[in-house]
């Protein structure tokens, strides 16, 4: 028997990419179980993703009929939130989260524009919910093969742990201390003790520290069971097995330097900021991306050195601003 989960809502973040988005509706007609809600949140604000989400939102009511709300009350599973400003995809996470919290969501599971669930990909993570308020499942990279996450973060220097063993033990499960807003799924409880996704990040580490502060309220894993592919293609420079270092945007390179401050900033607020244990992961994370550079983005080292530079230096900002507090719990 296919186990369901009581008001699951997907939250998905889309931004200017309609192609990609309409393949990830798509793949949402073939899950075995059915959301609760499905809330898609449109930083673009757009007529062609609106019109869009509409014609998925009548083939969904076609196909799993109109949801249960609060009493006797039946509303359309698709909800389309349109945003004002583009927040990137924390600001994304953060007001589709909070939407589907409104709503009365039980359970959150948050995904970029540029994936494609599995048909069993509810089915196989209801499995875990009597055991697990967090929960993130394994992906397939856009070619088919295993994709490989860095689920164990290494608090003290503020970088994932590149060493990470990929397998899993006879549990199916091994616990992590991050999430990935690409298939993270967890509960409204969490939600609840941690609030929402922070938006300030813009993009990048939003989720790594969401997924941090979960960890300090319930035991988070990572499952072996496949719930989602990737289908975007990355260019990458493949450092054997299944790791590989992916290209990304001098944008990306801005924010992954800068966002360490707002890093920082909660390991101050728990208790796990070391000062120059951390400025030694700061100084990894700049050699990270400057071999990136030269390993696969060798066309932007002009323009992508002074980004990095940049958002180091706004790190430094952030980690001295008197004004600066974390997301409050939305419950105490």
């Amino acid at each position: 028997m296919k186990r369901s989960i009581d008001k699951a809502a997907m939250v998905i973040v889309t931004y200017k990419r309609q192609e990609l988005l309409a393949n990830l509706l798509g793949s949402i007609l073939n899950l075995t179980v059915a959301p609760w809600r499905i809330v898609v949140v449109d930083n673009e604000n757009s007529e062609q993703t609106r019109r869009l989400v509409s014609e998925f939102s009548d083939k969904v009511d076609g196909l799993w009929g109109t949801t249960v709300v609060d009493g006797d009350g039946q509303e359309h599973r698709v909800v389309y939130a349109p945003q004002e400003t583009n927040g990137g995809g924390a600001g994304g996470y953060s007001a589709g989260v909070g939407k589907a919290y409104q709503l009365g969501a039980r359970w959150f599971w948050v995904m970029d524009d540029d994936v494609a669930v599995e048909p069993r990909g509810l089915e196989l993570l209801a499995k875990w919910t009597d055991r697990f308020q967090v929960i993130q499942g394994s992906r397939l990279d856009y070619d088919g093969g295993p994709f490989y996450w860095q689920y164990h973060f290494i608090v003290p220097m503020g970088i994932p742990d590149p060493v990470a063993p990929s397998a899993f033990d006879s549990s199916g499960f091994r616990p992590m201390n991050t999430m990935c807003f690409e298939g993270g799924f967890f509960s409204r409880q969490v939600v609840e003790k941690i609030g929402l996704p922070d938006p300030r990040f813009f993009i990048y580490w939003d989720d790594t520290i969401y997924g941090y502060l979960a960890s300090k309220v319930t035991r988070a894993v990572e499952v072996e069971d496949v719930v989602m592919r990737r289908t975007r293609e990355i260019g990458n420079w493949d450092m054997g097995g299944i790791r590989q270092l992916n290209s990304t945007s001098d944008v990306n390179r801005y924010h992954i330097m800068r966002n360490r401050g707002y890093m920082a900033r909660y390991f101050m607020a728990h208790g796990d900021y070391r000062p120059l244990v951390f400025a030694l992961g700061t100084l990894a994370t700049a050699a990270k991306e400057i071999i990136r550079l030269l390993a696969v983005d060798r066309g932007h080292i002009m323009t992508g050195i002074p980004k990095i530079i940049q958002g180091w230096v706004d790190s430094r900002k952030l980690l001295h601003d008197s004004d600066w507090k974390p997301m409050a719990p939305l419950k105490n």
